[in-house]
């Protein structure tokens, strides 16, 4: 594993890590061990940033403390077990066919397959609640359509690359839609406003309505 620290402004420090897989490992390493003055842990598909109140975590001390975790710490995910929340779909979507005779299975076999995977949340972007999925329990890579939709339903559940995801508001989107949730990804009124956060684990359970 390794890591190129940059400073973004004076409270943080961007890391740079050469895959999502070393990210996620080391975004719950450094979880696990947050010191006093860390504010936030922003992860991407290739980076984390690390938000601090320099005034109780200097940025030489984030350094040194994001350094100092052991890559072999990082690569076991140790120390950090994350909640988890079970989102009911309703697979119907309008992609759901074409994506499963791409990938050489039925539309039910696809289904089932996004049931049985244990997904986490990798990293928020593209909309605010939007949440990047990823799951060892996934083997399939899902084109993007060639032309994207100029309105996708706010709660339609999706698939992209090796990406699950669910849109939290009507959008334009190119991700192929397999089923749609009622869940409230993102309620800016709430006291927590994305109910997908990083590193949270995410079960889809199937029904008949939303």
């Amino acid at each position: 594993m390794s890591r190129r620290l940059l400073p973004s402004g004076d409270a943080a420090l961007l890391v740079e890590c050469d895959t999502l897989d070393e990210v996620l490992a080391l975004h719950d390493a450094l979880a696990a061990d947050a010191p006093a003055g860390l504010v936030e842990l922003v992860p991407a598909a290739r980076t984390i940033l690390v938000a601090v109140d320099p005034e109780r975590l200097p940025l030489e001390s984030a350094a040194t403390w994001v350094r100092r975790i052991p890559a072999e710490a990082a690569a076991r995910r140790a120390g950090h077990v994350a909640d988890e929340v079970t989102v009911d779909v309703v697979y119907d979507g309008d992609d759901l066919r074409g994506a499963a005779g791409h990938l050489g299975v039925s539309p039910e076999a696809l289904a089932a397959r996004h049931q049985a995977a244990e997904w986490r949340v990798a990293f928020i972007g593209f909309a605010p609640g939007f949440g990047y999925l990823v799951s060892d329990d996934w083997p399939f890579e899902v084109p993007r359509l060639d032309a994207p939709r100029s309105r996708v339903p706010a709660g339609a559940v999706a698939l992209a690359g090796a990406f699950a995801g669910v849109y939290p508001r009507q959008s334009p989107g190119g991700w192929r839609l397999i089923g749609r949730t009622d869940a409230v990804l993102w309620d800016p009124a709430a006291d927590s406003p994305t109910l997908f956060v990083p590193g949270r684990r995410v079960r889809f359970r199937a029904v008949d309505r939303p």
